[in-house]
């Protein structure tokens, strides 16, 4: 993820987090992501077939 005023890349522990629905585990933004982070509720694809 870009900062919006330096157009630098910021440091991991800057990015957004959630928590997984299905392993409860904490889980950083992904820039695949971006453009429906606020439907995201699985960590991965294992986490997701199992459910929450």
């Amino acid at each position: 993820m870009k900062s919006a005023r330096t157009g630098r890349t910021l440091p991991k522990a800057a990015l957004p987090q959630k928590t997984c629905a299905a392993c409860a585990r904490p889980f950083a933004w992904r820039r695949k992501w971006a453009r429906d982070w606020a439907q995201v509720k699985y960590c991965s694809k294992r986490c997701a077939g199992r459910g929450g």
